[in-house]
């Protein structure tokens, strides 16, 4: 089993930046995709962005590519997703979370992944 804890959210102004970690516990995890998705309420969870399990390759939602960068440190077991340029519609609950070695590591679809965070609020002021 795989806990997954985030931490870093909070509240600050458009233009501004804010970095989530994830903090796994639980199994062996270095070996598992990891994944930031976000969700407003009313509204689906959606995919942000994805890293392998050896942080060699990213892949991200076209509404946060070249401000939002993911990150992983195997050896804390905690990825991390750097956020800058921050607008309000990036305003959400963000949570992290892992998926089980195999198939394809750009795993876009929430139902890919195993394990979830709790979530974290981040709130954007314009």
């Amino acid at each position: 089993q795989v806990q997954l804890v985030e931490s870093g959210g909070g509240s600050v102004q458009a233009g501004g930046s804010l970095r989530l970690s994830c903090a796994a516990s639980g199994r062996t995890f270095s070996s598992y995709a990891r994944g930031w998705f976000r969700q407003v309420p009313g509204k689906e969870r959606e995919f942000v962005a994805v890293i392998s399990w050896s942080g060699g390759s990213t892949y991200y939602a076209d509404s946060v590519k070249g401000r939002f960068t993911i990150s992983r440190d195997n050896a804390k077991n905690t990825f991390y997703l750097q956020m800058n340029t921050l607008k309000p519609e990036d305003t959400a609950v963000y949570y992290c979370a892992a998926a089980r070695p195999g198939g394809n590591w750009r795993k876009v679809e929430r139902e890919e992944y195993d394990y979830w965070g709790q979530g974290t609020q981040v709130t954007v002021s314009s």
